[in-house]
């Protein structure tokens, strides 16, 4: 490895942080799981999207603010896969960023701003649209567009042989730490869109509500990541700005299991490195076994 950064080469991040006491154990959920490439789906999250499909399938999805104080939804699947996902919708900034630290996934998207194309297909990751892969992608006549576009994961990786496997991404699982505090619910606001994480103990899983509807969503562990938001040079149509998140760098963060909220630390040096959690004292905090969601909350003056 040090011979390879010596020479400028990419590293590819290795599966389950090169530990092989981890073999056949997912890096992303800490569940048993066979290896497999990693497909992100950028998916849609306006109301008229509801109810997902495929969404409760995924090892891991990233809450993303967009235009206008919505927020669209970023699903990443490796080793096992639904059917179907979707509704599909297009990319930003933030993405190419973001997904960095999985060394070379698949993305599969619907499009994007005519200015973010040229970044997308020079970025490390392997992008697929209706376009690029159409045997993998389906519309939905029940439902009305652009709300109404699926893709067949299988299909779109078969499009895709050499992105990457899942590897570590700083994601550490186990018991829950000492401490913490009770909770029963915790809400995220944006300027147009709301969470709330209600805690199941039986299920011992958060049920996800949006815009004060409940899914059938409910993954394991939520962490509420600080972040700041600002306002790109990118405009939707009815002229408002994208914003782009800030993935690198560090912050503050809320971690959801078991019933308990806990005080985070976050830290991502580097776009080609994973994003770590410790406690307060700079301890790993474990995450529960399962799906995990991550939400991007910030001060959203960026996003008016």
């Amino acid at each position: 490895m040090a011979a390879a950064l010596a020479a400028g080469c990419t590293v590819e991040p290795e599966p389950n942080g090169g530990d092989p006491e981890k073999a056949g154990i997912s890096p992303f959920t800490g569940q048993r799981a066979g290896p497999g490439p990693v497909l992100a789906v950028k998916v849609d999250n306006a109301p008229q999207a509801r109810p997902h499909t495929g969404l409760d399938a995924a090892d891991l999805v990233y809450v993303e603010p967009v235009e206008a104080g919505l927020s669209r939804l970023v699903a990443i699947y490796s080793g096992s896969l639904p059917e179907r996902v979707g509704p599909v919708r297009s990319a930003r900034e933030t993405d190419l960023e973001l997904l960095r630290q999985f060394g070379e996934p698949a993305l599969a998207f619907s499009g994007a701003q005519r200015t973010l194309l040229p970044e997308i297909d020079d970025a490390r990751l392997f992008p697929r649209t209706p376009d690029d892969a159409p045997e993998a992608f389906t519309r939905d006549g029940r439902r009305d567009a652009p709300h109404n576009l699926f893709v067949d994961p299988g299909a779109l990786l078969a499009t895709a042989p050499e992105a990457s496997e899942a590897g570590d991404i700083g994601f550490r699982f186990g018991p829950a730490p000492e401490g913490g505090t009770p909770r029963e619910a915790h809400s995220v606001s944006y300027p147009s869109a709301s969470f709330t994480f209600t805690w199941e103990a039986d299920a011992g899983r958060w049920r996800v509500s949006m815009d004060g509807g409940k899914t059938d969503l409910a993954p394991a562990t939520v962490v509420v990541q600080e972040v700041e938001v600002t306002a790109s040079d990118l405009h939707d149509s009815n002229g408002n700005a994208s914003p782009f998140t800030e993935t690198v760098g560090h912050g503050e963060a809320t971690v959801l299991r078991d019933g308990r909220a806990f005080e985070a630390e976050w830290d991502r040096d580097h776009r080609d490195e994973g994003t770590e959690f410790t406690t307060p004292d700079g301890d790993p905090l474990p995450f529960a076994e399962g799906q995990v969601w991550v939400v991007y909350a910030a001060p959203f003056s960026a996003l008016g």
